[in-house]
């Protein structure tokens, strides 16, 4: 088999769809002798902010002298970087190798269980296992959820620590219409004994993670209660418990890194103090500082400035354009924006839209993706227009700032252009 053909016969499942359950999952694993059991792991969970925790507490175990494997998802650049040690992609060998273990399991579910077809995202899930249990073994295995908690296809491990990073309305309908619900499902992290480094701002959401905390007598460290992140002037100060980091500096702007980098901090701390880790904290505070994720406020272009940002959802939209109307008070921003079905359209346009002086829509080529038609329609922007050529108009654009934003999907296809033209 090659590379390609395994890539092929993963994204043929992408018809599946999403079939929430872990059932599949234990079936597969099951056979290959569960191979989730051998890794220490710590799994993130959330609506926004997962991709980031990730990657501060990746880089800050790597500056300490840890190997560390990391399962993202959606990739931005290239597909093997879903499965990465120490924030490098696995090769294609191992893609192939993976797939060939995997694909005859998935065939043996399909034609000896009533459980249905295994999905694309649990024929991944079962790769990253496989591969961190039984082919490369790490120090540690940080293991970002897919679509939720409780029935996400990650959800089969027993983790060293858990972190739930916000809480929002996304996926609404497969995870429920309220944040209680949504806060229901996430919930499904939490673990007996096991700790919970969490930020929940909804008061009803929150008072529903501290009642499944105490069923599982797991300890639950929250943000703005039992950590202290203070923004000062493009720093912050952290504190939590004894601790207190003064001055750190992110590469990542906005407040919501800095939260996502408070909850890193204090899930090391709570490592450290566990016995689960040794750490150096100036290495990683400047590893933190040192950290950056692909996709999240990228800088593409200085001349002239080109930004791009995976904001897919209400909460993402929110925190980009407070951060781009804090850094760039005085600009004209041109919004380029697209999206995939089942997001709040209405609403993620609206704010966008007093962030813009001009707004244009376009699609691309992904299976969700909306008619750039669809989109427009929800813009009442008074200089708006749609974009047949969303490459041609980046390239060809030569006013002040261009803001690319909306689905991941869409970030992903834009920065793997970009990459084509540098090499």
């Amino acid at each position: 088999m090659s590379y390609q053909e395994g890539l092929n016969w993963i994204h043929e499942r992408m018809k599946f769809g999403i079939k929430p359950g872990v059932r599949r999952m234990e079936w597969m694993l099951e056979r290959l002798e569960n191979p989730e059991q051998n890794i220490n792991g710590i799994h993130v969970v959330g609506t926004n902010g997962k991709g980031s925790t990730v990657s501060y507490m990746r880089n800050a175990l790597n500056h300490n002298g840890y190997t560390v494997g990391t399962f993202t998802s959606p990739y931005i650049e290239t597909f093997n970087e879903r499965i990465s040690v120490d924030g490098t992609p696995i090769p294609d060998d191992d893609i192939v190798a993976l797939v060939e273990i995997v694909k005859p399991v998935s065939e043996a579910l399909e034609a000896e269980t009533d459980l249905g077809t295994a999905t694309e995202f649990e024929i991944i899930t079962m790769m990253m296992f496989i591969y961190f249990g039984k082919m490369h073994s790490v120090d540690y295995v940080i293991v970002e959820a897919g679509l939720g908690a409780k029935n996400d296809s990650t959800n089969v491990f027993q983790p060293i620590m858990t972190v739930l990073t916000s809480i929002g309305l996304d996926h609404t309908s497969i995870l429920g219409d309220s944040l209680l619900d949504i806060a229901k499902d996430k919930s499904g992290v939490i673990k007996p004994g096991i700790p919970l480094v969490f930020s929940v701002k909804d008061d009803v959401s929150r008072e529903y993670i501290h009642k499944v905390l105490e069923e599982n007598h797991a300890k639950g460290i929250e943000l703005n209660r039992d950590i202290i992140m203070i923004p000062e002037n493009g720093e912050f100060q952290f504190q939590y418990g004894t601790y207190d980091f003064q001055d750190i500096r992110l590469s990542m702007a906005g407040r919501h890194q800095k939260e996502n980098a408070s909850l890193a901090i204090a899930a090391l701390i709570e490592l450290h103090e566990r016995g689960k880790a040794v750490l150096d904290w100036n290495l990683m505070i400047r590893a933190m500082e040192e950290t950056t994720w692909p996709g999240r406020i990228e800088i593409l272009s200085e001349d002239p400035l080109v930004i791009i940002d995976g904001a897919h959802n209400n909460e993402a939209v929110e925190a980009l354009v407070e951060t781009i109307g804090r850094q760039y008070p005085d600009r004209e921003i041109t919004v380029l924006f697209s999206a995939i079905e089942g997001k709040p359209l209405s609403t993620m346009v609206e704010k966008l839209e007093g962030l813009a002086d001009a707004f244009s829509v376009t699609d691309f080529d992904f299976p969700k993706a909306l008619p750039k038609e669809e989109i427009y329609a929800k813009v009442t922007h008074p200089n708006r227009s749609m974009v047949d050529d969303h490459i041609q108009f980046i390239e060809a654009f030569e006013g002040d700032i261009l803001l690319v934003t909306g689905s991941l999907y869409f970030i992903s296809e834009i920065k793997q252009h970009y990459n084509a033209k540098r090499r």
